[in-house]
C-alpha cells in the first residue's frame, strides 16, 4: 500500500458493550484492544488520544441478505456521532459473520473467551476487512 501509514480504530458496536481494535495500513492487520460500555464517550476519547487514528471503522450489522436489521440504525447513528464528536473520518463496514468468525478463531486456539473478548476480536476482523479493501482498491 502506498501513501502515508494510517492508524485505524475499529468498533464492533453492541447494545451493551463495544469491542475495540487498532490497526494500521502498513501491515493491514489489527489487534483487539478492549471492550468498553457502548457510547462511553470518555473511554472512546482516551483511546483516540492514545492512538491518534486517521480513520474510524464501525461494523455495520446487516442480515445474511444484506438488508438492514434492528441494530443497523443504531450502528449508523454511533458512526455519525463518532465523526461529529471527534472530527475523524468514520466509515461503516459490513460486519456479517465477524462474530461467528471470532468464535471460530477462539475455538481453533483452544481458548475460551468472554463475550467482550469476542467483541474485540470481531472489531479486529472488521478493521482488517476495511484495511484489505483499501489495499485492494489501490
Amino acid at each position: 500500500m502506498t501513501g502515508p501509514i494510517k492508524t485505524v480504530i475499529g468498533f464492533d458496536f453492541g447494545s451493551d458493550w463495544t469491542g475495540v481494535a487498532v490497526g494500521q495500513t502498513l501491515t493491514g492487520q489489527a489487534t483487539p484492544l478492549h471492550a468498553i460500555r457502548s457510547k462511553d464517550w470518555q473511554s472512546i476519547e482516551k483511546i483516540l488520544q492514545d492512538w491518534q487514528p486517521q480513520v474510524l471503522v464501525v461494523g455495520l450489522p446487516l442480515n445474511m441478505l444484506g438488508e438492514h436489521q434492528q441494530m443497523t440504525a443504531r450502528a449508523q447513528r454511533f458512526a455519525r456521532q463518532l465523526e461529529g464528536r471527534f472530527g475523524i473520518r468514520t466509515v461503516l463496514v459490513d460486519e456479517r459473520l465477524t462474530t461467528r468468525e471470532a468464535y471460530r478463531i477462539a475455538l481453533e486456539n483452544n481458548r475460551k473467551k468472554s463475550k467482550t473478548e469476542i467483541d474485540c476480536l470481531a472489531a479486529a476482523l472488521i478493521t482488517e476487512s476495511w484495511l484489505l479493501d483499501q489495499k485492494n482498491s489501490k
